[in-house]
């Protein structure tokens, strides 16, 4: 008996052995810079089992104790193979150099190539820098919106359109982010030049489906820009000169490998080319039409557990002429903290601050009258967000955050030639959303994944001011004001609780296929006021309250995801379908502008966009680059709008082609170029006119809105980048980029109105309007030292 319990005890015994684990973690970074290297993949060799590292370089793999052939790699690096025996839990940081450094054509191998395929990301768009770099773009200058405009399911209104638009969602349904602080207008001069300064930037990531739970509060997409962290080896210097703005950017580090900086700069210079040139008489002299935009990052790692990064945007776009002048511009700052429990429990922290404001003034020199009307939004918010490493098959990630909204709807000041002056000043107005999350990427089977968690976000609409309360009426009319009641500093005047579910699942048929589907419910307790043609960066923002529901959105989409000839080239093809409630809309002729009961103008209603994008993306050779397409339909139901039926929305476009591709045809010259056709967008006109004493008063008899399509929207952009000087890091650290933007001179419509002809007041004429009606060429100069 007793030598039955000895054997029993002993095989209970060696069971246990051979289930222990240990676990390697560490850090993976670039051994050129030291900058993290996002996404990066540590696995053992010949099997399913891997991690990967997190936005801050971090990863942990847990394994059987015992021998192991381990495997560092990420898509354009050297892969690192190295044997372990673990037999306890180990740090280790691994730097990786990049392949390719004898400058002929770059074989990129690793097993993050087919990423696409394996992970449960769906909706996901991931841009090197390196890739933005070879894009033709406007004026030579590299851009990341108008990169990002070229994937599937992301348009725009046109050229002189801010921001950008994701499967038929408004610019405001957008987060952007720079380092984890939200930028509220990500253009300069109009929309024709984004304010991310490419030198400054290392990883761009939108998402537009299965959104994890560590991310809320807008309900189309994600755009997660990070910056770079300044090179920790040594002093290098970046900067280009252009047609219409020049940039320069320093990094380096302060202490080696362990503390650096990062600083980048740009400015326009049109006015100051163009002030010497012209009779001090000219009310161009006067003028003043430039931006500029400044981003500063320092990192400091304290020791192996502790890191803290400290980073800042500041942006402004100013113009101006004797009558009139407005400007507008972000400003962000963000702390973060990462800090290493142990080798499964990662932390970061993160507080920051985001203010943008806006102007506008008008000034007669004559009379010395003058308008000046400014409006700000700002937030203040903290974040801590945990990632445990569970084991091969768990990873969580959970964490909170509270954002405040400080808002100024409009500051307003009248000055009359008599001297006096007259004041329209809007109550500020507060909120502050809260929000709990948890999610798990959770490995079933080896061929079966999901990612699976749960947000829920609490606002609170608070005093101090005042808030209106509204009757009801009859659709598409103005309510009836009833009362105002006044509350005080902090007191709840609506709240909201919203809880967000996500889920994705990922199942691979085999090593080059596999098939995705995913799920998301988004709340978003901010949205903007604006009923042109395309916003701008004057519109105002407004706050959930006791009058306007937060905007909810329900999203599920399901792809195909299927790799050729080693991964060389990446196809997809995804069909979604969103649902929308409480979409903002307007009475006709709403007044939005300087009205502190605009409440009663704003109609909420439902929402739907669906449709089907197909992606083909070529990795490898001298010819890399993609093609999408996308067929989508956006539609809007509001009660009293277009006799309560389904109407187009203002951002549908039917069909969608975007391509970019880029040749490498030597050592130095590379060239490059975009193709892209949009559908027009719908647009409300008149089918019918009244002729009254020779005037034509023009209305619609169908009372449908968004009727009509402006003419289709196409543009081919060619570039050229010549590559000379000292070869440091494999890489000339010179080059010349020659562009041209609208090749073949299309005068793309903006818009189109309507006008009685000058010679024949009884004939009706329609008007195209164009930004951009020629081909615009361009040089730069970039350097590198």
């Amino acid at each position: 008996m007793r030598f039955k319990f000895f054997i029993f005890f002993f095989v209970l015994g060696l069971s246990f052995l051979a289930q222990e684990k240990f676990t390697l973690s560490g850090y993976i970074k670039d051994v050129k810079n030291g900058e993290s290297l996002i996404g990066a993949t540590v696995s053992k060799k010949g099997s399913n089992i891997g991690a990967s590292a997190n936005e801050y370089g971090f990863f942990s793999l847990t394994l059987p104790k015992g021998e192991h052939v381990i495997s560092v790699s990420i898509i354009g690096y050297q892969t690192y193979t190295f044997s372990v025996n673990l037999d306890k839990n180990i740090k280790q940081n691994f730097e990786l150099g990049e392949e390719g450094k004898q400058l002929d054509e770059v074989v990129i191998t690793g097993e993050a190539e087919d990423k696409n395929v394996k992970s449960t990301d769906m909706g996901v768009s991931k841009l090197d820098i390196k890739q933005i770099n070879k894009i033709p773009a406007l004026l030579g200058e590299v851009d990341i919106i108008r990169a990002i405009q070229l994937l599937p399911g992301v348009t725009t209104m046109g050229e002189g359109a801010t921001g950008f638009n994701v499967r038929g969602g408004n610019i405001d349904q957008n987060l952007i982010l720079l380092d984890e602080a939200p930028v509220y207008n990500s253009s300069h001069l109009f929309g024709f030049f984004s304010v991310f300064n490419p030198d400054a930037v290392k990883d761009v990531k939108l998402i537009k489906g299965g959104i994890p739970s560590q991310y809320g509060g807008r309900v189309s997409s994600i755009l997660d820009i990070r910056m770079k962290e300044g090179n920790s080896k040594k002093f290098t210097v970046n900067g280009g000169i252009g047609s219409i703005f020049s940039r320069l950017s320093i990094e380096g580090p302060i202490i080696k490998n362990k503390m650096s900086f990062i600083v980048a700069a740009r400015r326009s210079y049109i006015d100051a080319l163009v002030k010497p040139f012209v009779a001090s008489s000219s009310p161009i002299k006067k003028s003043d039409f430039y931006f500029y935009d400044l981003t500063v990052k320092i990192n400091y790692r304290i020791n192996d557990k502790n890191t803290v990064f400290a980073s800042g945007y500041f942006g402004r776009d100013v113009f101006g002429a004797t009558a009139f002048k407005f400007n507008w511009g972000n400003a962000t700052a963000s702390l973060r903290w990462n800090h290493v429990f142990n080798n499964k429990l990662f932390m970061n922290i993160t507080a920051f601050n985001s203010n943008y404001n806006y102007f506008l003034g008008f000034k007669l020199e004559s009379n010395n009258q003058s308008f000046d009307w400014k409006s700000n939004i700002v937030n203040y918010s903290i974040k801590p967000d945990f990632t445990y490493f569970l084991n091969t098959k768990n990873t969580i990630r959970f964490g909170a955050q509270a954002l405040f909204y400080d808002f100024l709807p409009y500051n307003a000041t009248g000055q009359f030639a008599s001297g006096s002056s007259v004041t329209f000043k809007a109550d500020k107005r507060y909120g502050v959303e809260y929000s709990v999350y948890v999610g798990n990427e959770h490995k079933i089977l080896p061929r079966l994944t999901f990612e699976y968690g749960l947000r829920v976000s609490m606002y609170n609409y608070l005093g101090k001011g005042k808030a209106y309360y509204y009757g009801d009426t009859i659709s598409n009319e103005t309510l009836p004001f009833k009362e105002t009641k006044s509350y005080t500093n902090g007191q709840i005047i609506k709240a909201y609780v919203n809880p967000e579910p996500r889920f994705s699942a990922n199942y691979v048929i085999n090593q080059f296929s596999s098939i995705k589907a995913s799920y998301n419910r988004m709340a978003q307790y901010l949205q903007l006021i604006s009923n042109t043609a395309a916003s701008t960066p004057l519109d105002v923002y407004t706050l959930a309250s006791n009058n306007l529901k937060p905007l909810l959105a329900d999203q599920g989409s399901i792809g195909y995801f299927r790799n050729f000839k080693e991964n060389m080239y990446e196809t997809s093809v995804e069909v979604y379908y969103k649902y929308i409630q409480n979409q903002l809309d307007y009475i006709d002729n709403a007044d939005l502008f300087i009205n502190d009961k605009v409440e009663g103008q704003l109609l909420q209603g439902l929402g739907r966009a669906y449709g089907a994008e197909f992606y083909v993306k070529k990795n490898k050779g001298k010819l890399k680059g993609w093609i999408s397409y996308t067929l989508s339909k956006t539609e809007r139901l509001v009660n009293g709008i277009s006799n309560d039926n389904w109407f187009f929305s203002r951002y549908d476009r039917t069909h969608c082609l975007n391509t970019s591709v880029n040749v490498d045809v030597s050592k130095r010259w590379n060239v490059s170029a975009n193709f892209v056709f949009l559908s027009g967008t719908p647009a409300s006109f008149p089918n019918s006119k009244i002729q009254i004493q020779n005037f034509n008063i023009p209305y619609n008899t169908d009372n449908i809105r968004n009727n009509y399509r402006i003419t289709p929207y196409h543009r081919l952009d060619i570039g050229a980048t010549y590559s000379f000087g000292k070869i440091k890091n494999g890489e000339y650290n010179q080059t010349l980029v020659f562009s041209v933007y609208n090749v073949y001179n299309r005068r793309n419509a903006f818009s189109i109105y309507f006008r009685n002809n000058a010679d024949n007041k009884l004939q009706t004429e329609a008007v195209r309007f164009s930004v951009v009606g020629s081909f615009i060429p361009a040089v730069t100069y970039n350097f590198k030292f």
